[in-house]
């Protein structure tokens, strides 16, 4: 017996280095005095001695240390227990393998509900139950979808899943490290001593799996790897559910099952409408700064009290989504979220998964869609996270000319390599299904698309038609975006693509990438720089204004002012408009005014609606203070009565993607730098909007309007609520009789300085 096992490494298993120490450990056949028996051994490094126990039988049999090291040995009869040519241990007639061997057996002297008794060398003694007789958490057919890459619900199976075993409860650890040599399981539960718990692997799926009693939620854990070199990494759960506070990088066990959701009637209703027909006002968010708590680390405050300040601000100032920037787990918070190491945990900066799933859970019942930041496009070079998981370029390119991403330094992911497609795919998926997220903005799409993205011309590899095209990664945003649609209707997904690639947000079957929206960066870059102009010199530049419409129906498109606006030296918003201190308020004014009557669902980030003259800083957050006065409580009610705007008018939102639902009446203006043009919807009255860009007042304005009759002034950005010195045309104006603009009928109006006008035709 001693030499045999010795063959087999007995040696490796006691150095924790075993490729795999379930041909050690656990039941075995074995040729005992010329009989078959069953020998359980278990590696007891503070044992004394041990028995093995069924309690259901009463048998207790004495186990034999057979290393110095604390590798014991109990030997039984062999009836009723059957292996397979291999050795594996299996129940008769069941077709299981050795994954499955411990399922119990009525038959044998011996069942799969053994225990192991130990006693230490004071006399203490405890029961615990086997590791490796515990069934595999892997079905065969989670192993063939796993094979293929196409296991959509990975984060079930991988990672630390809570379950019981023969009424025993634990935690099962599984990961993907198919070019380790050894990996153990290290946490609370064993004292940080790897021997303890080797996993045992499926060497065909490079997955290494271990049930472990002694683990329980809320316990930290890691997975410690030995490479092909001989280096042991501790690496934290790339499918870790939570994780500790960084700086510290363990993950932490979680039943994500104790949440009660109550959103069923706004999950049910996004299910049933098209999300590209209904108004959507997103209000971009980076939790930690947002708003500030006394006597917390960072001043973070936790989901929770998050939940309901948000929800009522959302609700106050009528968006419709707030759009967080990430909230995955990540080490470094200056990254804001876009450096993430922990995909599928809730950053623990401001509490615990049940916490997140409160948040979302409440915004629903408020009625306000939640949206997060994902960020499969790269991931940082932490030792703790997945670069290099198992010692080889695993979830990353070797080559760093497709592996490294020059402005950021950061890892980007192998879109080729089906288990990393399968990764990203699947965690996509987590989002939406265990925290009800309404739908997902990929961050830094065109950085995925391009080979040859900020790179130099010989730091870049051609794909196999000698392109610039990365195949691979065309290839995952679709199947990705086929995923989140055929699996969660309702459900939408948002490119951050700033260049020209065609058919971003058309379907995967019309050879698009099968994105629901695109962000319109071409509209951002050309208005803002349009907008720092001096009005004077404006109409050398309209064509910045008007350029925007000839493409705005080739994609569907979300107008952001974001985030990459308002930090890193570009100054906020405000302090990019030109003039003197009225001039720059009514700039702002007038470019949020024209971005929400312009086709298109909008988003704008925290703080732009106060107005604010510092640019943003994650440590510092919105200037709260500046609602101290009238000029900045006026943007802000802008902001809230421009979303409402949206919301009460079809017009504004039902035809945002579509041509029919946009007509120019005057886009050629450039002396006087006014556009006037209409929005319309199916069943709704249009609405004329008409902008002047400059400072000048422009008395009996005639404008061409459709249908003649009682134009109603909905909104006025000159009104003294906003701030303005109240030029306008209240209550509204009646048609004239004369043709202009190349319309049967017009209104003749006032327009007011560096301000939009918004009218209806009402019904009379």
């Amino acid at each position: 017996m001693q030499s045999q096992l010795s063959l087999l490494g007995i040696g490796s298993l006691i150095e924790g280095t075993h490729s795999n120490p379930e041909q050690l450990l656990g039941p075995h056949p074995v040729d005992y005095r010329g009989e078959s028996a069953v020998a359980v051994r278990s590696f007891l490094p503070d044992a004394a001695s041990a028995w093995v126990v069924d309690p259901g039988r009463g048998l207790r049999l004495p186990m034999r240390k057979i290393h110095p090291a604390g590798l014991f040995e109990g030997l039984v009869p062999m009836s009723g227990w059957q292996f397979d040519a291999h050795g594996r241990l299996r129940v008769a007639g069941s077709g299981e393998d050795r994954q499955n061997a411990a399922i119990r057996s009525a038959q044998g002297p011996l069942r799969s509900a053994y225990k192991i008794e130990v006693s230490d060398s004071k006399g203490n003694k405890s029961v615990k139950q086997d590791p490796y007789a515990a069934p595999s958490i892997l079905s065969d057919f989670d192993r063939y979808l796993i094979g293929e890459g196409r296991h959509l619900e990975l984060y079930a199976r991988l990672g630390a899943q809570p379950r019981s075993v023969d009424g025993r409860d634990g935690v099962n650890f599984a990961v993907w490290a198919p070019n380790a040599r050894a990996v153990q399981v290290v946490g609370d539960f064993n004292g940080w001593d790897g021997r303890r718990h080797a996993a045992r692997v499926h060497a065909h799926l490079g997955v290494w799996e271990l049930f472990i009693p002694e683990a329980a939620v809320g316990d930290k854990y890691k997975f410690r790897v030995l490479s092909q070199h001989g280096e042991w990494m501790d690496k934290c759960d790339p499918f870790a559910f939570a994780a500790e506070l960084p700086p510290l990088t363990a993950s932490i066990v979680t039943d994500l099952g104790a949440h009660s959701w109550t959103d069923a009637d706004w999950m049910a209703r996004r299910a049933s409408q098209d999300p590209l027909r209904q108004p959507m006002n997103v209000f971009e968010v980076h939790l930690g700064s947002w708003q500030k708590g006394p006597g917390r680390p960072h001043g973070w405050l936790d989901y929770r009290e998050l939940a309901h300040r948000l929800a009522e601000y959302c609700r106050r100032m009528n968006f419709t989504h707030i759009e967080l920037l990430p909230v995955s787990e990540h080490p470094y918070t200056g990254s804001w979220g876009y450096q993430t190491v922990g995909y599928f945990a809730p950053t623990s900066r401001h509490g615990s998964p049940e916490d997140f799933m409160y948040f979302v859970d409440y915004l629903h019942r408020r009625g306000i869609g939640v949206l997060i930041d994902w960020v499969p496009a790269h991931f940082p070079k932490d030792s703790h996270g997945l670069r290099r998981f198992d010692g080889s370029a695993l979830y990353e390119h070797d080559d760093p000319r497709m592996g490294e991403h020059p402005d950021w330094g950061t890892l980007i992911f192998n879109y080729g390599r089906n288990e990393v497609r399968n990764f990203l795919v699947a965690n996509a998926l987590f989002w939406l299904d265990k925290y009800h997220i309404d739908g997902l903005r990929v961050d830094a799409v065109a950085s995925m698309l391009y080979l040859d993205y900020s790179r130099e011309h010989d730091q870049w590899i051609p794909n196999r038609y000698g392109g610039r095209e990365n195949l691979e990664a065309m290839d995952f945003l679709r199947e990705f975006n086929t995923a989140v649609h055929a699996n969660y209707p309702g459900a939408i997904t948002v490119a951050e693509e700033s260049t020209a690639w065609p058919g971003v947000s058309r379907p995967v079957h019309d050879g698009g990438l099968g994105f629901t929206l695109k962000w319109n960066m071409g509209w951002m870059n050309d208005t803002l720089r349009y907008m720092r102009h001096e009005p004077i010199h404006r109409q050398f530049h309209h064509g910045e204004l008007t350029f925007s419409l000839i493409y705005a129906f080739t994609e569907n498109f979300v107008l952001p002012l974001s985030h990459d606006e308002v930090v890193h030296g570009k100054g906020a918003l405000l302090s990019q408009m030109p003039g003197d201190m009225w001039q720059k308020f009514a700039n702002l004014r007038l470019l949020y005014s024209y971005m929400w009557t312009h086709p298109g669902k909008k988003l704008l980030f925290m703080g732009d609606e106060l107005g604010m003259w510092n640019e943003w800083h994650h440590d510092v957050g919105p200037q709260w203070e500046l609602l101290d006065f009238d000029t900045h409580r006026g943007v802000q009610n802008l902001v809230s009565d421009l979303n409402k705007l949206v919301i009460e008018n079809p017009a504004l939102h039902a035809e945002d993607f579509s041509g029919e639902g946009f007509e120019w009446i005057d886009c050629m203006n450039a002396q006087d730098s006014v556009l006037a043009y209409i929005r319309k919807a199916p069943g709704a009255a249009p609405l004329m909007i008409c902008c002047n860009f400059t400072p000048v007042v422009r008395h009996g304005y005639r404008v061409g309007v459709p249908q003649a009759g009682f134009w109603k002034e909905l909104f006025n950005s000159d009104s003294t609520t906003y701030g303005g010195s109240n030029v306008g045309n209240y209550p509204g104006r009646r048609t004239t009789g004369h043709g202009h603009h190349g319309r049967p009928d017009s209104i003749l109006i006032d327009l007011p300085p560096l301000a939009v006008n918004l009218f209806r035709l009402e019904a009379e």
